[in-house]
């Protein structure tokens, strides 16, 4: 072999080895979707929760929130969108500790598949579902009203940005889920980082409508920041700055919580 063939031969082996890694984990992601699906429970209960988050803020508490602009069902939506996925993403973390605790981590690690592809696969799975939740969710908000202001395509950008951010942090409760082992624990340990970020943001009440000391950490942090992005393109008003902000978070959460993971998992005993 000459010196000349060398970097094809290299850009062989990373195509064999990226083909690789995306059919392992879409037979792991599938292997969980299936696993959702003959618990209908589950599927029932991950269909009413983002349901009832919906009605529960737009009649419950939508008319005792002020200083919103337009209709409060339509600034609503956006932060019903990213808390749902949120809170969704958590299934990553109690996942992992479950399979943990039951061994299966074990048997994987000893299958001849890419080190990436156990946590890629559950990540998926979860972006999968999550999915699933939005649409219903946007079913639901058109039939208490609400409506797009932008147009079909800026909608649809919208939700493409909400599903990246949901899957960046999938990986980060994913994370969590392989460093406490435990479902129970795994469950709790996400809650301080879920509700400072969901409840302190822009998600459900204007920031300048909370007091001084929070508006700082309310504006700058990842969960406004993908709210006011998503807003903009569903309901209009200044776009590029909050698309970007929302792309800047969910690519950066990504760059630094794939290897972190991708690590505790090769790592894990």
């Amino acid at each position: 072999m000459t010196a000349g063939t060398l970097p094809g031969v290299h850009e062989e082996r990373r195509a064999s080895s990226l083909r690789w890694l995306v059919d392992d984990s879409l037979t792991i992601a599938w292997r969980w979707l299936v696993a959702m699906v003959r618990l209908p429970e589950s599927v029932v209960f991950s269909a009413i929760q983002p349901l009832m988050l919906v009605l529960l803020f737009r009649y419950v508490f939508g008319g005792a929130i002020s200083g919103v602009r337009g209709s409060y069902v339509d600034y609503l939506m956006p932060g019903i969108f990213v808390q749902t996925v949120t809170f969704g993403s958590v299934i990553s973390a109690v996942g992992m500790a479950e399979d943990l605790q039951k061994g299966i981590i074990e048997r994987f690690r000893a299958l001849p598949m890419a080190r990436a592809a156990v946590v890629t696969g559950r990540t998926l799975s979860d972006l999968t579902r999550n999915l699933g939740s939005v649409l219903l969710m946007t079913g639901l908000g058109f039939a208490v009203g609400f409506r797009i202001h932008t147009t079909g395509l800026a909608f649809v950008a919208g939700l493409a940005i909400l599903l990246l951010f949901s899957w960046a942090i999938s990986w980060g409760f994913a994370l969590i889920g392989l460093a406490v082992r435990s479902p129970e624990t795994a469950q709790l340990a996400t809650f301080p980082v879920l509700l400072p970020f969901t409840f302190a943001s822009s998600a459900f009440v204007p920031v300048d409508r909370m007091p001084g000391w929070l508006q700082a950490f309310a504006t700058n942090q990842p969960v406004s920041r993908v709210v006011d992005g998503c807003r903009a393109l569903m309901s209009g008003g200044p776009t590029v700055r909050p698309v970007l902000g929302a792309l800047a978070w969910s690519v950066g959460l990504l760059v630094v919580l794939v290897p972190l993971a991708v690590r505790r998992y090769v790592r894990t005993d």
